[in-house]
């Protein structure tokens, strides 16, 4: 069975960068610009994991986190913040399973972050990245 992955990111580069690694580990991924866009995304795809920004237009992570867990169809979805250092997120947003940085490698990080948040459907060599 083929796992989904819904990418919520405002930026470009990052949103590309993170739905090729998802790829090329076999998942099959939507992506969105915003949360709003993202909840819309969510009524036709039940994804296996969220990786999301939080400051984005028409509605952040944190609202988009919100609408996640007030739902009880997709409340247990893994959802994995895509931050900058400084943000402070990974402090102030605990409902998120992990969090990753867009200033370090992105990859490593989502090799780790897919070990920590779906160990049993990743190979070791796909959670390890290779």
């Amino acid at each position: 069975m083929q796992l989904v992955a819904l990418v919520v990111d405002d930026s470009m580069l990052i949103r590309h960068t993170v739905c090729r690694f998802l790829e090329e580990r076999g998942f099959r991924v939507e992506s969105a610009t915003n949360g709003q866009d993202a909840v819309e995304a969510l009524k036709r795809v039940r994804p296996d994991l969220i990786v999301t920004d939080m400051q984005m237009p028409k509605m952040g992570g944190a609202e988009l986190i919100t609408a996640v867990k007030a739902q009880p169809q997709t409340a247990n979805i893994p959802i994995v913040i895509v931050a900058g250092k400084q943000s402070g997120f990974e402090k102030k947003e605990k409902r998120a399973n992990f969090t990753i940085f867009k200033d370090i490698d992105i990859e490593s990080q989502l090799a780790k972050a897919l070990k920590a948040v779906l160990p049993d459907c990743l190979t070791k060599d796909q959670a390890a990245g290779k």
